[in-house]
Protein backbone atom coordinates (compact mmCIF):
# COMPACT_ATOMS: atom_id res chain seq x y z
CA UNK A 1 0.00 0.00 0.00
CA UNK A 2 2.62 2.63 0.89
CA UNK A 3 3.72 2.74 -2.90
CA UNK A 4 0.64 3.77 -4.24
CA UNK A 5 0.66 7.14 -5.87
CA UNK A 6 -2.19 9.13 -7.35
CA UNK A 7 -2.34 9.12 -11.41
CA UNK A 8 -0.08 11.96 -12.49
CA UNK A 9 -1.66 14.72 -13.08
CA UNK A 10 -3.93 14.27 -9.82
CA UNK A 11 -3.13 14.95 -6.71
CA UNK A 12 -5.16 15.18 -2.98
CA UNK A 13 -6.73 17.98 -1.63
CA UNK A 14 -5.41 17.74 1.92
CA UNK A 15 -7.31 19.93 4.67
CA UNK A 16 -5.20 23.41 4.09
CA UNK A 17 -4.94 23.40 0.53
CA UNK A 18 -8.61 22.61 0.24
CA UNK A 19 -9.53 25.67 2.45
CA UNK A 20 -7.45 27.36 0.06
CA UNK A 21 -10.05 26.51 -2.64
CA UNK A 22 -13.15 26.70 -0.55
CA UNK A 23 -12.18 30.30 -0.07
CA UNK A 24 -11.92 30.78 -3.94
CA UNK A 25 -15.34 29.13 -4.39
CA UNK A 26 -16.73 30.94 -1.97
CA UNK A 27 -15.40 33.97 -2.31
CA UNK A 28 -16.72 33.26 -6.59
CA UNK A 29 -20.16 32.16 -5.61
CA UNK A 30 -20.75 35.22 -3.00
CA UNK A 31 -19.69 37.49 -5.60
CA UNK A 32 -22.26 35.67 -8.37
CA UNK A 33 -24.85 35.66 -5.90
CA UNK A 34 -24.85 39.61 -5.69
CA UNK A 35 -24.77 40.02 -9.25
CA UNK A 36 -27.94 37.72 -9.42
CA UNK A 37 -26.45 33.97 -10.64
CA UNK A 38 -28.18 30.97 -9.22
CA UNK A 39 -25.54 27.48 -8.59
CA UNK A 40 -26.24 24.83 -11.31
CA UNK A 41 -24.33 21.61 -11.08
CA UNK A 42 -24.00 19.43 -14.20
CA UNK A 43 -22.83 15.82 -14.27
CA UNK A 44 -19.12 15.03 -14.46
CA UNK A 45 -19.57 13.11 -17.32
CA UNK A 46 -21.68 13.31 -20.48
CA UNK A 47 -22.26 11.70 -24.02
CA UNK A 48 -19.39 12.44 -26.01
CA UNK A 49 -20.98 14.42 -28.83
CA UNK A 50 -21.93 17.08 -25.95
CA UNK A 51 -18.34 18.19 -25.92
CA UNK A 52 -17.10 16.71 -29.98
CA UNK A 53 -19.86 18.87 -31.79
CA UNK A 54 -19.41 22.23 -29.77
CA UNK A 55 -16.08 22.77 -28.66
CA UNK A 56 -15.05 21.60 -32.62
CA UNK A 57 -13.64 18.63 -33.66
CA UNK A 58 -10.13 20.28 -34.82
CA UNK A 59 -10.02 22.11 -31.02
CA UNK A 60 -6.55 20.56 -29.46
CA UNK A 61 -9.24 19.55 -26.67
CA UNK A 62 -11.35 17.28 -28.78
CA UNK A 63 -8.09 15.94 -30.70
CA UNK A 64 -5.52 15.36 -28.11
CA UNK A 65 -7.16 16.00 -24.34
CA UNK A 66 -10.46 14.45 -23.36
CA UNK A 67 -10.93 11.23 -21.24
CA UNK A 68 -13.34 9.51 -23.28
CA UNK A 69 -14.32 5.56 -22.50
CA UNK A 70 -17.29 3.37 -23.55
CA UNK A 71 -19.67 2.65 -20.77
CA UNK A 72 -21.00 -1.24 -20.14
CA UNK A 73 -24.06 0.10 -22.94
CA UNK A 74 -21.24 0.80 -25.47
CA UNK A 75 -21.91 4.27 -25.01
CA UNK A 76 -19.29 6.69 -25.76
CA UNK A 77 -18.95 8.97 -22.52
CA UNK A 78 -16.44 11.86 -21.91
CA UNK A 79 -15.35 13.23 -18.67
CA UNK A 80 -16.11 17.39 -19.08
CA UNK A 81 -13.60 19.45 -19.87
CA UNK A 82 -15.29 22.54 -19.52
CA UNK A 83 -18.62 23.56 -18.43
CA UNK A 84 -20.43 25.42 -20.66
CA UNK A 85 -21.51 22.83 -23.35
CA UNK A 86 -22.55 20.79 -20.30
CA UNK A 87 -24.73 24.14 -19.03
CA UNK A 88 -26.22 24.36 -22.51
CA UNK A 89 -26.79 20.65 -22.60
CA UNK A 90 -28.76 20.92 -19.20
CA UNK A 91 -30.66 24.39 -20.57
CA UNK A 92 -32.03 22.10 -23.66
CA UNK A 93 -32.71 19.09 -21.64
CA UNK A 94 -34.28 21.08 -19.04
CA UNK A 95 -36.52 23.12 -21.26
CA UNK A 96 -35.47 26.42 -19.89
CA UNK A 97 -35.95 28.47 -22.57
CA UNK A 98 -39.35 29.95 -21.23
CA UNK A 99 -36.93 31.38 -18.28
CA UNK A 100 -34.59 33.43 -20.10
CA UNK A 101 -32.43 35.63 -18.81
CA UNK A 102 -30.73 32.92 -17.33
CA UNK A 103 -27.63 33.71 -14.80
CA UNK A 104 -25.97 30.07 -13.89
CA UNK A 105 -22.77 29.45 -11.86
CA UNK A 106 -21.26 26.18 -11.29
CA UNK A 107 -17.99 25.06 -9.94
CA UNK A 108 -16.44 21.39 -10.02
CA UNK A 109 -13.65 19.15 -11.23
CA UNK A 110 -13.07 19.03 -14.76
CA UNK A 111 -10.71 16.73 -16.71
CA UNK A 112 -7.98 17.17 -19.57
CA UNK A 113 -5.00 14.92 -21.08
CA UNK A 114 -2.20 17.07 -21.19
CA UNK A 115 1.40 18.24 -19.89
CA UNK A 116 1.07 18.91 -15.92
CA UNK A 117 2.58 21.76 -14.81
CA UNK A 118 2.34 24.59 -12.27
CA UNK A 119 -1.29 25.16 -11.31
CA UNK A 120 -2.55 22.68 -14.18
CA UNK A 121 -3.30 19.56 -13.74
CA UNK A 122 -5.14 16.44 -15.43
CA UNK A 123 -8.26 16.85 -12.93
CA UNK A 124 -8.64 19.68 -11.92
CA UNK A 125 -10.89 22.65 -10.46
CA UNK A 126 -13.25 25.62 -12.30
CA UNK A 127 -15.76 28.35 -11.01
CA UNK A 128 -17.52 29.05 -14.14
CA UNK A 129 -20.82 31.94 -14.95
CA UNK A 130 -22.71 31.57 -17.85
CA UNK A 131 -25.37 34.12 -18.79
CA UNK A 132 -27.90 33.19 -21.36
CA UNK A 133 -30.89 34.61 -23.61
CA UNK A 134 -29.12 38.47 -23.28
CA UNK A 135 -28.54 39.72 -26.69
CA UNK A 136 -27.00 43.27 -26.02
CA UNK A 137 -23.45 43.90 -25.51
CA UNK A 138 -24.40 45.44 -21.87
CA UNK A 139 -24.35 41.04 -20.70
CA UNK A 140 -20.53 41.29 -21.72
CA UNK A 141 -19.73 44.44 -19.91
CA UNK A 142 -21.95 42.58 -16.45
CA UNK A 143 -20.17 39.20 -16.84
CA UNK A 144 -16.54 40.99 -17.44
CA UNK A 145 -17.27 43.12 -14.25
CA UNK A 146 -18.74 40.17 -12.22
CA UNK A 147 -15.33 38.42 -12.77
CA UNK A 148 -13.44 41.84 -12.34
CA UNK A 149 -15.18 41.47 -8.86
CA UNK A 150 -14.28 37.96 -8.13
CA UNK A 151 -10.78 38.73 -8.43
CA UNK A 152 -11.01 42.06 -6.32
CA UNK A 153 -12.30 40.30 -3.99
CA UNK A 154 -9.48 37.82 -3.70
CA UNK A 155 -7.01 40.73 -3.65
CA UNK A 156 -5.45 39.81 -7.11
CA UNK A 157 -6.68 43.32 -8.90
CA UNK A 158 -3.23 44.21 -8.90
CA UNK A 159 -1.53 41.48 -9.97
CA UNK A 160 -4.08 40.22 -13.27
CA UNK A 161 -4.60 42.20 -16.50
CA UNK A 162 -7.22 42.12 -18.87
CA UNK A 163 -7.36 41.41 -21.70
CA UNK A 164 -10.44 41.69 -24.59
CA UNK A 165 -10.91 41.32 -27.96
CA UNK A 166 -13.59 40.71 -30.90
CA UNK A 167 -14.04 37.82 -33.41
CA UNK A 168 -16.89 39.81 -34.55
CA UNK A 169 -20.46 38.17 -36.07
CA UNK A 170 -21.09 35.48 -38.32
CA UNK A 171 -20.44 37.94 -41.68
CA UNK A 172 -17.16 39.69 -40.04
CA UNK A 173 -15.74 35.74 -39.16
CA UNK A 174 -16.58 34.71 -43.37
CA UNK A 175 -15.20 37.57 -44.32
CA UNK A 176 -11.63 36.94 -42.12
CA UNK A 177 -11.79 33.31 -42.55
CA UNK A 178 -11.05 34.34 -46.63
CA UNK A 179 -8.85 37.14 -45.56
CA UNK A 180 -6.30 34.69 -43.05
CA UNK A 181 -6.68 31.63 -45.49
CA UNK A 182 -5.53 33.64 -48.25
CA UNK A 183 -2.30 34.72 -46.16
CA UNK A 184 -1.43 31.30 -43.97
CA UNK A 185 -1.92 29.35 -47.80
CA UNK A 186 0.99 31.19 -48.82
CA UNK A 187 2.82 29.06 -45.88
CA UNK A 188 1.07 25.85 -45.87
CA UNK A 189 4.77 23.78 -46.45
CA UNK A 190 6.01 25.63 -43.36
CA UNK A 191 3.09 25.07 -40.78
CA UNK A 192 2.62 22.16 -38.21
CA UNK A 193 0.79 19.13 -39.73
CA UNK A 194 -1.97 20.11 -36.79
CA UNK A 195 -2.12 23.74 -38.38
CA UNK A 196 -2.24 21.97 -42.16
CA UNK A 197 -4.90 20.06 -41.07
CA UNK A 198 -7.36 22.79 -39.72
CA UNK A 199 -6.05 25.52 -42.89
CA UNK A 200 -9.02 24.20 -44.86
CA UNK A 201 -11.32 23.22 -42.29
CA UNK A 202 -10.90 26.34 -38.99
CA UNK A 203 -8.09 28.20 -40.06
CA UNK A 204 -9.14 30.55 -37.02
CA UNK A 205 -7.70 27.92 -34.75
CA UNK A 206 -4.26 28.09 -35.99
CA UNK A 207 -4.09 31.80 -34.66
CA UNK A 208 -4.24 29.77 -31.35
CA UNK A 209 -1.33 27.41 -31.96
CA UNK A 210 1.28 27.00 -29.72
CA UNK A 211 3.95 25.94 -32.51
CA UNK A 212 6.83 28.37 -32.42
CA UNK A 213 6.95 28.38 -36.09
CA UNK A 214 3.23 28.83 -36.26
CA UNK A 215 3.19 31.72 -33.95
CA UNK A 216 6.42 33.22 -35.86
CA UNK A 217 4.08 33.04 -39.20
CA UNK A 218 0.85 34.35 -37.27
CA UNK A 219 2.25 37.57 -36.07
CA UNK A 220 1.97 39.32 -39.60
CA UNK A 221 -1.43 37.49 -40.02
CA UNK A 222 -4.02 40.01 -40.64
CA UNK A 223 -6.02 40.98 -37.80
CA UNK A 224 -9.68 40.65 -37.73
CA UNK A 225 -10.38 44.09 -36.67
CA UNK A 226 -9.87 44.49 -40.59
CA UNK A 227 -12.68 42.46 -41.72
CA UNK A 228 -15.60 43.69 -38.89
CA UNK A 229 -18.77 44.40 -40.12
CA UNK A 230 -20.20 48.14 -38.80
CA UNK A 231 -22.36 46.50 -36.80
CA UNK A 232 -20.00 44.09 -35.39
CA UNK A 233 -17.57 47.27 -34.35
CA UNK A 234 -20.50 48.97 -32.85
CA UNK A 235 -21.06 45.71 -30.46
CA UNK A 236 -17.31 45.84 -29.60
CA UNK A 237 -17.18 49.65 -29.28
CA UNK A 238 -20.32 49.63 -26.68
CA UNK A 239 -18.60 46.81 -24.85
CA UNK A 240 -15.21 48.67 -24.42
CA UNK A 241 -17.14 51.84 -23.12
CA UNK A 242 -18.71 50.58 -20.79
CA UNK A 243 -15.57 48.71 -19.16
CA UNK A 244 -14.25 52.59 -18.99
CA UNK A 245 -17.84 53.64 -17.77
CA UNK A 246 -17.47 50.92 -14.78
CA UNK A 247 -13.27 51.86 -14.32
CA UNK A 248 -12.22 48.08 -15.05
CA UNK A 249 -8.82 48.43 -17.04
CA UNK A 250 -7.84 46.38 -19.81
CA UNK A 251 -6.09 46.31 -22.83
CA UNK A 252 -7.29 45.39 -25.98
CA UNK A 253 -5.37 42.25 -27.99
CA UNK A 254 -5.95 42.19 -31.39
CA UNK A 255 -4.72 38.65 -31.34
CA UNK A 256 -6.23 37.26 -28.56
CA UNK A 257 -8.46 34.11 -29.39
CA UNK A 258 -10.10 31.22 -27.45
CA UNK A 259 -9.54 27.63 -27.65
CA UNK A 260 -12.94 26.62 -28.10
CA UNK A 261 -14.83 26.92 -31.90
CA UNK A 262 -18.07 28.41 -30.13
CA UNK A 263 -17.48 31.73 -29.06
CA UNK A 264 -18.03 35.33 -31.42
CA UNK A 265 -17.76 38.60 -30.41
CA UNK A 266 -16.10 39.42 -27.19
CA UNK A 267 -13.59 37.28 -26.23
CA UNK A 268 -11.77 37.76 -23.07
CA UNK A 269 -8.71 36.80 -20.58
CA UNK A 270 -7.50 38.01 -17.12
CA UNK A 271 -3.49 37.28 -17.19
CA UNK A 272 -0.76 37.34 -14.42
CA UNK A 273 2.91 36.92 -14.90
CA UNK A 274 2.91 35.57 -11.40
CA UNK A 275 2.62 31.53 -12.33
CA UNK A 276 5.21 31.28 -15.55
CA UNK A 277 4.37 30.65 -18.75
CA UNK A 278 1.26 29.93 -18.54
CA UNK A 279 -0.81 33.25 -17.19
CA UNK A 280 -4.28 32.90 -17.64
CA UNK A 281 -5.93 32.62 -14.05
CA UNK A 282 -9.89 33.71 -15.84
CA UNK A 283 -10.61 33.23 -19.38
CA UNK A 284 -14.89 34.09 -21.65
CA UNK A 285 -16.44 35.03 -24.27
CA UNK A 286 -19.93 35.05 -26.05
CA UNK A 287 -21.35 32.37 -27.82
CA UNK A 288 -24.39 32.83 -29.54
CA UNK A 289 -24.74 29.83 -31.79
CA UNK A 290 -23.73 27.05 -29.34
CA UNK A 291 -27.40 26.25 -28.36
CA UNK A 292 -28.52 25.96 -31.83
CA UNK A 293 -25.84 24.03 -32.58
CA UNK A 294 -26.43 21.86 -30.26
CA UNK A 295 -30.69 20.82 -31.32
CA UNK A 296 -31.69 24.18 -29.32
CA UNK A 297 -33.84 27.28 -30.30
CA UNK A 298 -30.59 29.84 -30.87
CA UNK A 299 -29.84 31.56 -27.29
CA UNK A 300 -27.64 33.90 -27.00
CA UNK A 301 -24.67 33.57 -23.86
CA UNK A 302 -21.76 34.67 -22.88
CA UNK A 303 -19.37 33.39 -19.35
CA UNK A 304 -16.95 32.54 -18.21
CA UNK A 305 -14.61 30.07 -16.01
CA UNK A 306 -11.59 30.44 -13.82
CA UNK A 307 -8.94 27.51 -12.56
CA UNK A 308 -9.15 26.90 -8.67
CA UNK A 309 -5.90 25.72 -8.73
CA UNK A 310 -3.97 28.93 -10.31
CA UNK A 311 -6.25 31.06 -8.38
CA UNK A 312 -5.54 29.55 -5.03
CA UNK A 313 -1.52 29.62 -5.50
CA UNK A 314 -1.76 33.76 -6.45
CA UNK A 315 -4.06 34.78 -3.33
CA UNK A 316 -2.60 35.62 -0.23
CA UNK A 317 -2.96 33.28 3.02
CA UNK A 318 -6.99 32.93 3.58
CA UNK A 319 -9.07 33.75 6.61
CA UNK A 320 -8.04 31.55 9.66
CA UNK A 321 -11.48 29.16 10.06
CA UNK A 322 -12.27 30.13 13.57
CA UNK A 323 -10.56 28.41 16.61
CA UNK A 324 -12.13 25.43 18.14
CA UNK A 325 -12.62 24.70 21.43
CA UNK A 326 -11.21 21.47 22.83
CA UNK A 327 -13.08 19.41 25.23
CA UNK A 328 -10.97 17.24 27.28
CA UNK A 329 -12.81 13.90 29.25
CA UNK A 330 -10.78 13.17 32.29
CA UNK A 331 -13.46 11.37 33.97
CA UNK A 332 -16.86 10.02 32.06
CA UNK A 333 -15.83 10.29 28.49
CA UNK A 334 -19.81 10.11 27.63
CA UNK A 335 -20.37 13.14 29.90
CA UNK A 336 -17.68 15.05 27.61
CA UNK A 337 -19.33 13.89 24.49
CA UNK A 338 -22.54 14.93 25.60
CA UNK A 339 -20.47 18.82 26.87
CA UNK A 340 -19.17 18.91 23.43
CA UNK A 341 -22.48 18.33 20.94
CA UNK A 342 -24.32 20.74 23.11
CA UNK A 343 -21.34 22.95 21.88
CA UNK A 344 -21.56 22.04 18.70
CA UNK A 345 -25.33 22.53 18.79
CA UNK A 346 -24.74 26.53 20.02
CA UNK A 347 -22.60 26.48 16.60
CA UNK A 348 -18.65 26.88 18.12
CA UNK A 349 -16.16 24.41 16.71
CA UNK A 350 -15.09 21.84 18.88
CA UNK A 351 -12.09 19.20 18.75
CA UNK A 352 -12.37 16.23 20.95
CA UNK A 353 -9.09 14.85 23.07
CA UNK A 354 -10.32 11.53 22.95
CA UNK A 355 -6.52 10.00 24.65
CA UNK A 356 -3.99 9.96 26.36
CA UNK A 357 -2.68 11.71 29.62
CA UNK A 358 -3.94 15.09 30.53
CA UNK A 359 -0.37 16.39 29.19
CA UNK A 360 -1.02 14.83 25.59
CA UNK A 361 -4.63 15.93 25.68
CA UNK A 362 -3.31 19.75 26.48
CA UNK A 363 -1.04 19.07 23.74
CA UNK A 364 -3.21 17.91 21.08
CA UNK A 365 -5.87 20.87 21.79
CA UNK A 366 -2.70 23.22 21.39
CA UNK A 367 -2.14 21.17 18.13
CA UNK A 368 -5.51 21.97 17.05
CA UNK A 369 -5.23 25.92 17.80
CA UNK A 370 -8.05 25.62 20.31
CA UNK A 371 -8.85 28.83 21.72
CA UNK A 372 -9.81 27.14 24.89
CA UNK A 373 -9.73 23.87 26.45
CA UNK A 374 -13.16 22.67 28.50
CA UNK A 375 -11.86 19.66 30.98
CA UNK A 376 -14.56 17.52 32.27
CA UNK A 377 -12.90 16.20 35.25
CA UNK A 378 -14.82 13.40 36.98
CA UNK A 379 -15.08 15.62 40.51
CA UNK A 380 -16.46 18.63 38.23
CA UNK A 381 -19.07 16.50 36.49
CA UNK A 382 -20.17 15.60 39.74
CA UNK A 383 -20.72 18.91 40.53
CA UNK A 384 -22.82 19.90 37.06
CA UNK A 385 -19.89 21.83 36.08
CA UNK A 386 -16.66 22.06 34.07
CA UNK A 387 -13.44 24.29 33.85
CA UNK A 388 -12.35 26.49 30.82
CA UNK A 389 -8.81 27.16 30.51
CA UNK A 390 -7.41 30.07 28.57
CA UNK A 391 -5.19 28.70 26.18
CA UNK A 392 -3.42 31.44 25.05
CA UNK A 393 -3.06 33.76 28.87
CA UNK A 394 -3.05 30.13 30.80
CA UNK A 395 -5.68 31.02 33.35
CA UNK A 396 -8.54 28.92 34.24
CA UNK A 397 -12.34 28.68 35.95
CA UNK A 398 -14.70 26.84 37.05
CA UNK A 399 -18.23 27.27 34.80
CA UNK A 400 -21.71 25.62 35.60
CA UNK A 401 -22.64 23.38 33.14
CA UNK A 402 -26.33 25.34 32.56
CA UNK A 403 -23.74 28.21 31.73
CA UNK A 404 -21.52 26.85 29.63
CA UNK A 405 -22.97 27.78 25.88
CA UNK A 406 -23.13 31.25 26.77
CA UNK A 407 -20.18 31.68 28.75
CA UNK A 408 -18.09 30.26 25.73
CA UNK A 409 -19.65 32.25 23.05
CA UNK A 410 -19.37 35.46 25.32
CA UNK A 411 -15.66 34.44 25.36
CA UNK A 412 -14.85 33.74 21.77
Amino acid sequence: MSSLQPVRGTHDLLPDESRRHRWVEEAAFTAARRYGFGEVSTPIFEFTEVFSRTLGETSDVVTKEMYTFSDRSGESLTLRPEGTAGVARAFISNGLAQSLPLKLFYRGPMFRHERPQKGRLRQFHQVGVELLGVESPLADVEVIALAWRVLSELGLASKVRLEINTLGDAESREAYRNTLTAYLSDFRSALSEDSRNRLDRNPLRILDSKDEGDRRIVENAPLMTESLSPAAREFFQTVTSGLQTLGIPFMVNPRLVRGLDYYCHTAFEFTTTSLGAQGTVLAGGRYDELIAQMGGARTPGIGWAAGVERLSMLVEEPPPLPRPVSVIPMGDDMAAMHVAERLRRAGISVDMGYSGNMKKRMARANKANARFAVICGQEETARRAVTIRDLDGGSQEEVPLDLLEQHLVRLL
